[in-house]
């Protein structure tokens, strides 16, 4: 699904959004380059699997907070997790990198990956901002509203304490 597409199932759901056309960013470091109408509230997606190449998993936390992968794995019980590769990235979710989003799970047919959110997201403002499947983009909405899609799609979800 291109950026457009995205915005039109956005609209087609009546999801209230607010989206930031900028330069194409790779890093969570470029991101902070950018005039974002809310940079607090900006998501880092992490795509893991586990070291036998079984389960994979994303995982969106704020752009301001570090993973531990070895303590996360042990709180969630799963088996060692890295950063899955590329080719992985390519084939499950259909993005590449600096593009990674929880949106690209909606590209997963088979519903292989598993997504985890950071529950600081539902805090006063419950804003999140995600790429819509395309780094040249920022999506401001408010996470109840993803979440809704993402179950709408039937990907697998669970809110964590990151």
């Amino acid at each position: 699904m291109q950026k457009e597409e995205i915005y039109a199932l956005l609209d087609e759901k009546k999801v209230s959004y607010q989206k930031v056309e900028h330069k194409a960013v790779f890093t969570m470091t470029e991101i902070d380059e950018i005039s974002l109408p809310y940079p607090e509230r900006e998501a880092k997606n992490l795509f893991v699997c586990d070291d036998k190449k079984r389960n994979y998993y994303l995982i969106t936390v704020k752009s301001d907070k570090r993973v531990d992968l070895k303590n996360f794995r042990k709180q969630e019980g799963l088996r060692p997790l890295h950063l899955a590769s590329v080719l992985d990235l390519e084939k499950m979710l259909k993005l590449t990198p600096g593009s990674v989003t929880p949106f690209g799970l909606l590209q997963d047919e088979k519903h292989e990956v598993k997504w985890f959110l950071d529950e600081d997201f539902f805090d006063d403002s419950s804003f999140i901002g995600v790429h819509p499947n395309q780094n040249t983009a920022t999506v401001f909405l408010k996470v109840q509203d993803l979440v809704m899609i993402m179950e709408w799609a039937g990907v697998s979800y669970k809110i964590v304490k990151v």
